[in-house]
């Protein structure tokens, strides 16, 4: 009877021990890491200005966080594309007065303007597993869709001869009647405005694509601030007629720069 008494003391002591032991134990709580607070967004949405070799756009870009390293956008820009071998000039002319004058800007042997809307899909990819807070992280961005080229008459202010000996200010596009005219750059007064010919618009359907280095700071924060620096094509399919005594070309191959701004949420 002794030794049952004894061993269910025992019993009791080990158990009274045990519940003393484990509700010593103290849990920690999981630390937070700071430097991926950035996961927490998951869109984004910014506006890139950027500048290429043969001209310049502006695009509209919604963004999908799906991986703390990897972001899929779409985009919509809209820009302005030139041959390599166009460049703006001002000459010396004769008017009608005989009196000599110096024309406006225009560019010499121009055909076409040449504006360009593009829309399409691409990623962006970070390298780092992750970046710090503050710091910038380095990835690359791809991307690739459908060009619609927009063709518009490029128009001059012309003097043109007379019959009598004088002379009449006239403001035309190029044709093959006026060939002798249009390219006589003593005749040239200058480009006529911007929107001269606008009714006259002809579309050019094409595709393009580009890939570049990104550069991202503070890549996890609500802000969004990067710049990226690459190669870009726009492919159209046929010759694009931009200037008239130069080889034009259906592709057009440039490098470009593009800044960032805008937000994520």
């Amino acid at each position: 009877m002794m030794t049952s008494y004894r061993n269910i003391l025992n019993f009791l002591a080990l158990t009274t021990l045990s519940f003393c032991i484990h509700g010593q134990t103290t849990i920690q709580p999981k630390q937070i890491d700071y430097s991926l607070i950035g996961i927490l967004y998951n869109h984004e949405r910014a506006g890139d200005l950027q500048i290429h070799t043969n001209g310049f756009a502006l695009a509209y870009v919604v963004g999908d966080i799906r991986k703390y390293y990897l972001t899929r956008y779409r985009y919509f820009g809209v820009g302005l594309l030139k041959h390599p071998r166009e460049y703006r000039q001002a000459v010396n002319f004769q008017s009608g007065n005989l009196i000599l004058k110096t024309s406006s800007a225009f560019a010499y042997g121009k055909q076409h303007n040449f504006i360009v809307a593009r829309a399409g899909i691409g990623e962006k990819r970070y390298f780092s597993e992750k970046a710090k807070r503050k710091g910038v992280a380095v990835g690359i961005s791809y991307e690739g869709g459908i060009s619609l080229g927009i063709l518009k008459p490029y128009y001059l202010d012309l003097n043109r001869l007379e019959p009598s000996g004088g002379s009449v200010a006239v403001t035309e596009k190029y044709s093959e009647e006026n060939a002798d005219l249009f390219l006589d750059v003593s005749r040239i007064q200058g480009a006529a405005s911007f929107f001269k010919g606008i009714d006259e618009i002809s579309i050019l359907p094409g595709f393009h694509g580009k890939i570049g280095a990104h550069f991202s700071i503070g890549a996890f924060e609500r802000d969004v601030r990067a710049l990226e620096l690459g190669i870009m094509c726009d492919i159209y399919f046929k010759r694009v007629p931009l200037m008239i005594i130069e080889n034009n070309q259906p592709f057009f191959l440039n490098l470009y720069a593009t800044l960032q701004i805008g937000r994520r949420s």
